[in-house]
């Protein structure tokens, strides 16, 4: 099982829950959860779930299982499994929980928002749920911050053209930084895309921008592609030359040609800064499965009331670093209420100037890590900030 594979995989149909608008969120974070849920269900409920997972149930806990149990360096990763006292159905499936899963009584509203910030870098102050609302409550917790091996340097937001040059005054600049790659790749969901890769101990994030005509779904799931081949920095998936490109402007770059003693090409690249913070509800999507999953855990639990799943997730990116997290909750309630569902010289200046798509991929440290090239966090930027010194 290639897990880079299976999560995006995952992140195409988490896309549907944001429609294009400005977002962040976890579909490994997600993946999670429905993956250390999966035991709890049988029959077509199973079904849906090993569907959603992109693997037997088996095989996708067992995977969550050694992510849980092999801690990445830059990735803190944390998951719990609480319950009131009471439904005995479920201890078969508490049994099939790995070590590191926290378990024990339904803690309080403040015990429960004091988990998500220990365990988000400080970066999420409240669990997503309420608890004292809950009977059964399953959750992980993903949390990076990264400094970058170089920070960017800041530039004038005029030289970003398009529409966000004239609502922002400072813009980030990569030109040969080391520990910064951009180049133009082609892509079978977008076309022609600009990509940008920003590297810091352990963890990368690669913007990716497209035609502003192409989907956001499909945008988000080429820079998903991209970001999990391995060594995309170095090689470049589906990279083109800037000598197979027309000379001349568009909305993702400009290239131009001048005279030189050696042929050859460099790519610049100018992006904003930006932040985000998302709420998800993971029942709108069934094929995110957690509607089956929640209806497995009620049923072995059971209690009448139907699951709530939600995702709460923060991000931000700026000159000198990226911070993010998330955390994932799938709980029965225990009251009543119903969950909401040698010749020319081409250079080439990416520009996104326009909404863009964000991975964040963490690198492996050892040989056989479970984390290589794992997407970790993905994001929808329509909304740019500010760059900040």
């Amino acid at each position: 099982m290639e897990l880079p594979a299976l999560m995006c995989r995952y992140a195409d149909r988490f896309a549907a829950l944001s429609s294009g608008k400005h977002h962040v969120g976890s579909p490994l974070g997600a993946w999670l959860v429905l993956a250390l849920a999966a035991p709890a269900a049988s029959g077509e409920l199973a079904d849906e779930i090993a569907d959603a997972l992109g693997a037997d149930v088996d095989t996708a806990h067992h995977a969550a299982s050694e992510l849980l149990a092999h801690p990445h360096p830059a990735v803190s990763a944390a998951a719990a499994a609480w319950r009131r006292d009471g439904p005995p159905g479920l201890d078969q499936w508490l049994a099939t929980l790995p070590a590191e899963v926290e378990t024990g009584g339904v803690p309080t509203q403040d015990q429960a928002d004091a988990w998500a910030r220990d365990h988000t870098l400080g970066l999420i102050h409240r669990f997503p749920l309420n608890t004292e609302e809950s009977a059964v409550l399953l959750a992980s917790a993903l949390a990076a911050r990264v400094t970058w091996a170089t920070p960017f340097e800041i530039a004038d937001a005029a030289d970003l053209l398009g529409p966000w040059s004239t609502t922002l005054h400072r813009v980030l600049r990569a030109s040969r930084l080391l520990g910064h790659t951009a180049f133009i790749a082609n892509t079978e969901r977008a076309g022609l895309v600009a990509v940008h890769s920003a590297l810091a101990d352990d963890l990368e994030v690669t913007s990716v921008i497209a035609d502003p005509a192409v989907a956001a779904a499909d945008v988000l799931a080429a820079a998903h592609e991209i970001a999990a081949a391995e060594g995309h920095a170095r090689a470049g998936p589906g990279a083109v030359s800037l000598f197979d490109l027309p000379i001349g402007e568009n909305a993702q770059w400009t290239i131009t040609e001048e005279r030189a003693e050696e042929r050859g090409e460099r790519v610049d690249a100018l992006l904003p800064a930006w932040s985000a913070s998302s709420e998800h509800d993971l029942l709108t999507e069934a094929s995110l499965g957690f509607v089956a999953a929640g209806d497995a855990l009620q049923q072995l639990a059971g209690l009448p009331h139907p699951a709530k799943a939600v995702q709460s997730a923060v991000a931000r990116y700026g000159r000198r670093g990226f911070e993010a997290a998330a955390v994932t909750v799938l709980g029965i309630p225990a009251s009543g209420r119903v969950a909401r569902p040698s010749g020319p010289y081409r250079t080439a200046t990416l520009r996104f100037g326009h909404p863009y798509a964000v991975v964040a991929t963490a690198l492996g440290s050892t040989p056989g890590d479970p984390w290589q090239g794992l997407p970790v966090f993905a994001a929808w930027i329509a909304e740019p900030d500010d760059a900040q010194d």
